[in-house]
């Protein structure tokens, strides 16, 4: 058992809410840590179909059962649940009551939002991080073997081959989530669609090339995205608003959340491809900014990520915006750094003068230092970033 650092958050919220809801992509160890967390709470799978049916024919008796509470796993599949509890909290509002876990984002947010509002905290649990993996005694060889392998718990718990597992997770979990999110009369279509967003890490998002690209439309590329959204496979990261006298892309940059499975997307089939792959850039990058979002979701907090480019080419990978202030963090694969790579931010920080802070480039190599005012960090101590 791999110990979470969410968990210290997850004791702390349920010390001051009613209800806590623990969101994630399905395989992330939502369930692992909840009852890890609160193994006192009856564990109740709305997975199961009678327990969801006992739950829709009768929410109030469903609940009265539970007294002093319970873990209540996959909540989004009996929606009807969210104005129960409501009223349930509303009479009783002992802190910690029930735990709730939900792997489709929209979902479950969308019942928090319309009936529990001020009644509940939530915690977005992503698969496993660099950190833990390390303090686990499951730290990669290097950074080939990581992007490959990805950091869903199942391979380390069950020590299972990457591509096999990534192939089933999306034949059963992801397949599943479109099936009950929107109807797709052709699952290769959409299999397509997954594999083309793939092969566009890093990069401005374009649905309307994307759309073409597999044949689809772009309202269908555009529900198809969200889907992906939803289940916690892709995410978007915003550009900065500051243009700092320059016009800026306002355009959103997709990533996926976990490299192992936007590898195997990509038909990485084994670690020796990666390193001449044209994508291990855009997949490192996809990594550490995964990682960002870890350390914050952890803490119950919200993405404070952006990046930031202007119409003549000048960008930063990544601008954290703390407050008033900025830093801004560039990312490099290769395990040199040279002055090309300093470029960008160089010309950023002249930009921004005192609104910037904590200059970063993240690389692919090992060891860690200061040049020219900007501190490089080696992969492996991304655990040590102050933001």
């Amino acid at each position: 058992m791999i110990p979470r650092d969410a968990r210290h958050t997850l004791q702390e919220l349920a010390r001051g809410y009613p209800v806590v809801a623990i969101t994630g992509p399905r395989q992330s160890g939502k369930t692992t840590l909840a009852v890890e967390t609160f193994g006192d709470k009856p564990y109740l799978s709305l997975e199961e179909p009678d327990q969801r049916q006992a739950a829709e024919a009768d929410p109030r008796g469903f609940l009265a059962r539970h007294p002093d509470g319970a873990i209540l796993d996959e909540v989004q599949r009996c929606p009807e649940l969210f104005s129960y509890l409501q009223g349930r909290v509303d009479r009783d509002r002992r802190p910690g009551q029930f735990i709730l876990t939900g792997s489709q984002q929209f979902g479950i947010l969308a019942g928090i939002t319309q009936t529990l509002a001020g009644r509940i905290a939530l915690l977005q649990l992503l698969p496993f991080s660099l950190p833990e993996l390390s303090a686990g005694g499951w730290s990669p060889p290097d950074l080939d073997d990581l992007l490959f392998t990805g950091l869903y718990p199942p391979i380390y718990d069950r020590t299972l081959t990457p591509g096999i597992w990534h192939a089933n997770y999306i034949q059963t979990y992801v397949d599943r989530d479109v099936r009950q999110l929107v109807n797709v009369r052709n699952l290769r279509d959409f299999h397509r669609f997954v594999r083309m967003a793939a092969a566009r890490v890093g990069q401005l998002l374009n649905l309307s090339s994307l759309a073409n690209d597999c044949g689809i439309t772009h309202n269908t590329a555009r529900e198809w995205l969200s889907v992906l959204e939803a289940s916690y496979i892709v995410f978007l990261l915003q550009p900065h608003h500051q243009n700092f006298n320059k016009r800026l892309i306002k355009t959103p940059k997709l990533y996926f959340y976990d490299p192992g499975l936007a590898a195997w997307l990509l038909g990485v089939q084994e670690v020796g491809q990666l390193a001449v792959h044209p994508m291990r850039g855009a997949l490192f990058e996809s990594w550490v900014l995964s990682e960002l979002l870890k350390r914050r979701y952890n803490r119950a907090l919200p993405s404070n990520l952006y990046y930031w480019r202007d119409r003549t080419g000048n960008e930063v990978d990544v601008l954290i915006e703390e407050g008033s202030r900025l830093v801004p963090i560039e990312i490099k694969s290769g395990q040199t750094v040279t002055t090309d790579h300093l470029t960008g931010l160089a010309r950023w920080l002249a930009l921004a003068g005192t609104t910037a802070v904590s200059p970063r480039l993240i690389y692919g190599g090992d060891s860690g230092y200061s040049r020219s005012g900007i501190e490089v960090t080696p992969w492996r101590e991304i655990r040590n970033l102050e933001v």
